[in-house]
């Protein structure tokens, strides 16, 4: 089993940065495939960013490709996702997930575990 816990969140001002951070208890992980999901008021939980096993892969829903880079660090068994330019719409509960097969799923049913979240808040 693998827990995961999301840290990072907070209230941010439109058209600014924050570095969300997903910690995994398993060391290493790399069996493990990590991504992001997010969950707005009112609105179905939607991918965000998935990285591959290895870390040399990456996918990144529309909304956010080109403001967000999702990196790991497998010494550490830590996930980030760095999020920039950020609009109000990126409001949202973020969710860290992990599934143990290689194939980078944007499902959330595809997913084994999941952290607790952590709320990003950007203000207009």
């Amino acid at each position: 089993q693998v827990q995961l816990v999301e840290s990072g969140g907070g209230l941010v001002q439109a058209g600014g940065s924050l570095r969300l951070s997903c910690a995994a208890s398993e060391r290493p992980y790399s069996m493990y495939t990590m991504a992001w999901f997010r969950q707005a008021p009112g609105k179905e939980r939607e991918f965000v960013a998935v990285i591959s096993r290895s870390g040399t892969g990456t996918k990144y829903t529309d909304s956010v490709k080109g403001r967000c880079t999702i990196s790991r660090d497998i010494g550490k068994s830590t996930v980030d996702l760095q999020m920039s330019n950020l609009k109000a719409e990126d409001t949202a509960i973020y969710y860290c997930a992990a599934r143990s097969g290689a194939a980078m799923t944007t499902a959330r049913d595809t997913y084994d575990y999941w952290g607790r979240g952590t709320q990003v808040t950007v203000s207009s």
